[in-house]
């Protein structure tokens, strides 16, 4: 920092050439470290400003149906066949509408993208949906904490709202129904899957056209609900107008460009990226409207930027 400083019109590649000449027995860091640091510190000036991207605030209180829906999933519970039971539900925020509530036997998000597709279909997308940090919302060993779900949502227009780890009560309103379904639909539990379910389907017609609800005014979901006007048509065409190239993620999780392999995320599989050259030997790597990270032809390895969906993940009191 103290080098760009002194020389403003010197880049990653020679401040990292100084290094390594003024202190040789030190390994010095990677060109994309040393300009993905400067960039940290507002020392970088771009070339072409980056389009506005959402921020996020604090966790969102929303005033109208649509604007906020929840997911997670009810803790396990066993059937009378000795199986595990995990239910996947979804609901809107403002109106309690209770979307889905469907009896998987497992966590996986190969499970949970025809629940959620089906409930596009139905009612439309939200503007936002809020879920925990576990599987398969979140996966923690992934770029930015994201997983191939979230993604899927970040294509759809859909804003990602996370609640602190280890405060449920973030996303009390959902977690208020669970008590609900719990105490209506597993004691006792059904036999098999197959019941299971028919008890969460009576369950989900009476929660929302039966039973009053006292934050509601004693109203039903049913009459607070109406359907979103952002019908899902299925994922939309992405472009980089505005960067050297288009490239597609691989299905190992890597950008190959110029005969080099870099490592991305597994999550983005199959996502087409955009990759622009913003310095000598230097690219930067952008999703959608978030900008990832940097790369260069020495190391090959992204130096992540400071998490573009982090503001999403929220630490503010509950609501």
């Amino acid at each position: 920092m103290r080098l760009k400083q002194d020389k403003p019109n010197w880049g990653a590649p020679k401040i990292r050439e100084r290094l390594s000449r003024l202190y040789p027995d030190v390994h010095a860091p990677a060109i994309s470290t040393v300009h993905a640091i400067l960039d940290r510190h507002g020392l970088v000036q771009r070339r072409i400003r980056r389009r506005n991207r959402a921020t996020g605030t604090a966790l969102s209180v929303p005033g109208q149906p649509n604007e906020l829906w929840c997911a997670d999933y009810k803790g396990e519970f066993m059937l009378a066949d000795r199986r595990y039971c995990y239910p996947l539900t979804i609901t809107d925020s403002a109106s309690r509408y209770l979307f889905a509530c469907e009896a998987l036997s497992t966590t996986k998000e190969a499970y949970a993208f025809p629940v959620f597709e089906a409930v596009f279909k139905r009612f439309g997308l939200p503007n936002a949906i809020r879920t925990d940090n576990g599987v398969p919302f979140a996966s923690p060993n992934s770029l930015f904490n994201l997983s191939k779900l979230s993604v899927w949502w970040l294509r759809l227009g859909i804003e990602i709202e996370r609640i602190k780890p280890g405060h449920p009560q973030q996303n009390g309103r959902h977690e208020r129904m669970h008590l609900t379904l719990k105490l209506e639909t597993t004691k006792p539990a059904g036999k098999n899957f197959l019941q299971q379910q028919a008890k969460f389907d009576d369950f989900i017609e009476c929660y929302n056209t039966e039973r009053p609800h006292q934050a509601l005014n004693m109203r039903m979901p049913a009459e607070c609900y109406r359907p979103s006007t952002r019908r899902y048509t299925g994922l939309p065409e992405l472009e980089y107008p505005f960067h050297d190239k288009t490239v597609t993620v691989t299905t190992c999780g890597r950008i190959c460009f110029n005969r080099q392999k870099i490592n991305l995320s597994t999550v983005f599989a199959g996502q087409k990226v955009g990759i622009k050259q913003v310095s000598d030997e230097i690219w930067l790597v952008t999703f959608m409207d978030y900008d990832l990270g940097y790369f260069d032809h020495e190391t090959c390895r992204l130096e992540p930027l400071a998490n573009p969906f982090g503001p999403r993940v929220l630490q503010m009191p509950p609501t």
